[in-house]
């Protein structure tokens, strides 16, 4: 039996509606109570933002990515094709030519991303069902197309269904300027606007989906690449076959995840969440110092008890004890009531998306969130700390008191 828990329980449960003590200990629990809560509710939604930063890049990036560690592209040879396609795990390779060029549409002009792929890269992710006008197809009746962003669209007022007017892309060549004939710096190529995609507006204000033969002829790239693509078979753990891709290529080449492809905004959304979770922090032990102030004031009335129970053979770590788990006590309660509460308005959110984003331009109407495991266990430590830290003074100061002052 715990006798110092089993007194300090006693001490909490009895006390006095109207003794300033409890009013003060019901502030505590209630401040406790509410800034767990909106720990919990602001870190659920850091983790909702996380989750729908991945789901955007998910219908635009690959499972894996393989491009130079050092420079812009790389050569590439059957050789080296077969033996990324031979990688155990690999179900698709698409070769990728990327780079900004000049796009010019009757009178109107603006830099954009060109990227190149082979015909099966619309296999690898889910770009086809974000097509809102034309079609996907980048080669169709011995033809070539191209699939425009709606934010290129709309710059250059893109009419998909005039097949008689061209999109001129125009690339520099690396071939040393002549001022004499300015237009000769540039390699010139026309292609027919096929359709027009919507993903995010990161990717719509700026790329331009083309054949790659059509890139490599613009570009006049050869057989380099700007990157490989992979698509993961099912079943295989991506990080394996990335690990497997990077022992095949060697150190000269960068094998990437969704993830590593993003890594300054998800390091930064992280890092926000990380900042985050230390002011509450801070919030957490102001509202604590409620609970720091009522066991200040328990002590001092409860002088006689604590006679009383050195007289009777308790020790001073037994004393020290009572107000250590009287102030436990408190934040339990209030982290309790917290925990359940941020749970209980993060799942509603989720449910039924009570807080809009209050954007029309927004990729989903409300915030979203996501509850972790992790982050009621970083929460649960926090307030334990905190309670510690405001708890260990006045437990001290009563297990310090003076027997025969008291009696």
């Amino acid at each position: 039996m715990n006798v110092p828990y089993l007194i300090a329980k006693r001490y909490f449960f009895s006390k006095k509606k109207r003794n300033i003590i409890s009013i003060i200990s019901n502030i505590a629990m209630i401040g406790v109570a509410v800034g767990t809560a909106a720990l919990i509710i602001v870190l659920s939604v850091f983790n909702g933002l996380e989750d729908l930063i991945r789901t955007i890049y998910t219908s635009f990036d690959p499972n894996l990515k393989i491009s130079a560690a050092e420079g812009k592209s790389f050569e590439t040879d059957t050789e080296f094709m077969n033996r990324i396609r031979r990688t155990p795990g690999v179900a698709l390779v698409t070769e990728v030519i990327e780079d900004n060029a000049l796009l010019r549409y009757n009178d109107r002009q603006m830099v954009v991303k060109v990227k190149g792929v082979s015909e099966n890269f619309f296999e690898q992710n889910k770009i086809g069902s974000s097509v809102v006008e034309g079609h996907y197809n980048l080669y169709a009746n011995n033809n070539y197309y191209a699939l425009v962003g709606r934010g290129v669209q709309y710059q250059l007022s893109i009419r998909t269904s005039s097949e008689f007017t061209y999109l001129q892309f125009l690339y520099p060549r690396n071939t040393k300027f002549n001022p004499l004939n300015p237009e000769g710096a540039f390699k010139s190529l026309q292609i027919t606007p096929g359709g027009v995609f919507a993903i995010e507006r990161q990717y719509d204000d700026a790329y331009v989906f083309v054949p790659i033969q059509f890139a490599e002829e613009l570009m006049e790239y050869g057989r380099r690449r700007t990157a490989i693509e992979i698509k993961v078979e099912d079943g295989h753990r991506i990080e394996t076959v990335k690990r497997a891709l990077q022992k095949v290529l060697g150190e000269g080449f960068l094998v990437q995840n969704s993830d590593e492809q993003h890594t300054s905004l998800l390091r930064a959304v992280k890092v926000e969440k990380l900042f985050v979770f230390i002011t509450f922090a801070f919030i957490l032990l102001i509202a604590s110092l409620n609970i720091f102030f009522s066991l200040s004031m328990l002590v001092i009335d409860k002088k006689k008890d604590i006679a009383v129970l050195a007289s009777m053979g308790a020790t001073k770590e037994q004393i020290r004890n009572i107000f250590l788990f009287e102030g436990a006590l408190v934040a339990f309660i209030g982290a309790s009531y917290g925990l359940s509460l941020g749970m209980l308005i993060a799942n509603l959110q989720q449910t039924f998306g009570i807080v809009s984003m209050g954007m029309a331009t927004s990729v989903v109407d409300s915030y979203p969130v996501k509850l972790e495991l992790m982050d009621f266990v970083l929460t649960g430590a926090a307030i334990v700390i905190i309670t510690m830290l405001v708890s260990i003074r006045p437990a001290r100061k009563a297990a310090a008191m003076s027997v025969r002052d008291n009696l």
